[in-house]
């Protein structure tokens, strides 16, 4: 059944395919200066991303600016700045995020670079219904096996479908690249050319959570009961909850993406991936970022499958697993439940990424816990529970979707509350020194005492 599922998601059918496991012969091997020759005015370019990032090729396809116009660049967010958004190129290319990093934020509020608001699920729709075909793709895959087979590493999520669909696909081969298992390989002979490259990945410093990012690990962990299906991000609330759950016991992963914090539930026997329904005894994912002992740990390890993220992010395939806890951060919670989680008023700083995906593939599951994690004020002390969102937020979350919402002051459940009983709780689990603020605005919407 779950295969059957699988086969029958319009979002992973191709139209004019590119026939990706169909042998051309032997790619050319080039330099990247040679390699992106090929790239033309008015082409969409694809580009491998997160800790996947194509250096070698950006930078040599950067050096043409002069030459070039109007080039489309498409990526998820990248752990190395891309040189081809840098503001002296601006003219001859433009990055459409499929995900905003901290390194575009400032392309994207000058007007060089914007954002495709899409769900992650949803990404590879658009290269395959070609709405976001790229002309050319550029990947950073692993060096082939005895048989001829390269890995796309640390990125399936949208590479995959890119190298799918790409008329054109240039791949940087990368010794320091891990092999990953899953849907990761293409054969070497389905490259047109190659690049030979000597790039470490970037890697991501594991961060100490703060006293905050503790509290409210420690009450998400309460919430976890042995034999979840989890799904995390990266930062200090995730590697906090992590942290809390050495005592349970056959936790299970199936989440868009990984870092370092489950390698010691992994090494300890707490995560056993046993009591999942899709892709039992593994864990699942489509993209990682962290350490180079992250790194290693999936290298060549069939028990880490990478999947197209049109399958890992699938509400369906996702409650397909039991009791599955999403855990996703926000910027601000309103007191209805409405979560902005990808702008600050109107400076878009991030995007949807997974987090509609798993907030309501966990509500489906049975025994899902759906959560939204904040801590209760921002840097400067305003509070992040709020009366109404900023003007020009975006509702990332609807009050709809959203279940459980946690600061470190507690946890609100919101399923099945009226707007009302909303507010109340929320302003429960925010700040002390707002709250009264909080009832006061309450108050003048629902003229009720809170």
């Amino acid at each position: 059944m779950i295969f059957q599922r699988i086969s029958k998601l319009p979002h992973t059918k191709v139209l004019n395919r590119r026939q990706l496991f169909v042998r051309k012969g032997p790619p050319k091997e080039l330099s990247a200066e040679e390699a992106v020759k090929c790239i033309q005015s008015n082409d969409r370019i694809y580009m491998h991303g997160v800790a996947a990032f194509p250096s070698a090729l950006a930078t040599a396809l950067s050096k043409r600016s002069s030459e070039l116009t109007n080039i489309e660049i498409n990526h998820l967010h990248c752990e190395i700045l891309n040189p081809c958004s840098s503001l002296d190129v601006k003219d001859s290319f433009f990055i459409d995020n499929y995900f905003i990093g901290s390194n575009q934020r400032k392309a994207v509020a000058e007007g060089r670079s914007s954002l495709i608001p899409c769900f992650l699920s949803e990404l590879p729709k658009l290269m395959r219904s070609g709405i976001r075909r790229p002309d050319v793709a550029f990947l950073n895959v692993s060096p082939p096996d005895k048989h001829g087979f390269c890995s796309l590493g640390v990125e399936i999520c949208t590479a995959f479908a890119a190298a799918e669909t790409a008329t054109t696909v240039i791949a940087q081969i990368n010794p320091h690249m891990p092999r990953t298992h899953g849907q990761s390989f293409v054969h070497i002979n389905t490259f047109d050319s190659i690049v030979h490259v000597d790039d470490p990945l970037p890697e991501l410093s594991v961060k100490e959570p703060k006293d905050v990012e503790k509290a409210i690990g420690k009450y998400l962990a309460e919430l976890i009961p042995d034999g979840a299906t989890l799904q995390m991000g990266i930062g200090g609330i995730p590697n906090a909850v992590l942290a809390c759950l050495e005592n349970h016991k056959d936790l299970g992963i199936h989440t868009e993406m990984f870092s370092d914090g489950i390698l010691p539930l992994i090494e300890k026997g707490v995560i056993t991936n046993a009591k999942k329904s899709f892709s039992p005894n593994s864990v699942v994912t489509s993209f990682i970022m962290g350490s180079k002992k992250l790194y290693d740990f999936v290298d060549d390890n069939p028990e880490v499958l990478f999947k197209d993220i049109a399958i890992v992010n699938d509400p369906v395939i996702i409650a397909m697993n039991p009791k599955v806890t999403a855990i996703n951060a926000a910027i601000e919670v309103d007191i209805t439940g409405q979560v902005c989680a990808d702008s600050v008023g109107h400076r878009m700083i991030s995007g949807v990424g997974g987090q509609v995906d798993f907030e309501r593939g966990a509500a489906l599951s049975v025994g899902g816990i759906p959560t939204i994690c904040l801590p209760s004020t921002t840097k400067d002390g305003s509070s992040t529970i709020v009366s109404a969102l900023k003007s020009g937020a975006g509702v990332t979350t609807t009050r709809n979707h959203v279940h459980y919402v946690i600061t470190e002051y507690g946890v609100a459940n919101l399923f099945g509350k009226d707007l009302i009983e909303r507010a109340k709780l929320l302003i429960n689990i925010a700040h002390p020194k707002h709250r009264a603020e909080l009832a006061r605005l309450a108050f003048e919407r629902y003229k009720v005492l809170i």
